[in-house]
């Protein structure tokens, strides 16, 4: 299987994301890398990914930007006194598969002219996580569109409470893969992360 750099985005922010690459990565054993930071250093996305997975061969690349300001990271770097600047963020040299995870939506400013889209490089492919909520069908749309309109190739992964007829007018509109489900777990740890790594394993590996 040829290496994949897979870029994991939400339709907006809380929407499971972080869990959805802690799968995505157990499930292709891959590398894991968050480009920006913003907020909760000390648990951080990348060291909550690390600590859900049980495999010994992904590997934890550093931020880009680690800012301290739980906000948008346009505002934090304002706020910290940092530019950030597109040149500044420089994918990892990886012989393995990569797993991306953005911060927010697709249209998240990360300056005066930048947004989390300019970082999604054309030979990544691209998920987008979709958790129920009034208007996230608009949201799930606007935003498979919007990667589709600039290239990208596109799956799905569903979050939280299943709701079918939000999830079935989403598949239709979109047309898209759907890797899978996560479900409202009480939990999530190693071992509910492994289950869900094998159920999406083979249409990740589609990819």
């Amino acid at each position: 299987m040829k290496q994949q750099k897979i870029f994991i985005t939400g339709i907006s922010t809380d929407v499971g994301k972080t869990i959805a690459a802690a799968i995505v990565v157990e499930a292709l054993q891959a590398d894991y890398w968050k480009p920006i930071q913003a907020g909760e250093l000390d648990h951080c996305d990348t060291k909550k990914v690390k600590g859900l997975i049980s495999n010994s061969t992904s590997k934890f690349h550093a931020n880009s930007y680690a800012l301290k300001t739980p906000m948008s990271p346009h505002a934090a770097a304002e706020i910290e006194g940092v530019t950030i600047s597109l040149k500044e963020i420089t994918p990892p040299v990886a012989t393995n598969h990569l797993v991306i995870e953005g911060a927010g939506g697709l249209l998240v400013p990360l300056n005066n002219t930048d947004t989390i889209l300019d970082i999604i490089k054309p030979e990544y492919t691209v998920i987008v996580v979709s958790r129920h909520y009034l208007g996230s069908i608009n949201h799930t749309l606007l935003t498979v569109q919007l990667l589709q309109e600039k290239g990208f190739e596109v799956s799905l992964i569903f979050s939280g409470a299943a709701h079918k007829s939000t999830e079935d007018i989403i598949k239709k509109k979109t047309n898209v893969p759907v890797i899978g489900r996560i479900d409202e777990e009480p939990y999530f740890d190693q071992q509910v992360i492994l289950k869900y790594a094998e159920s999406f394993r083979e249409n990740l590996e589609k990819e």
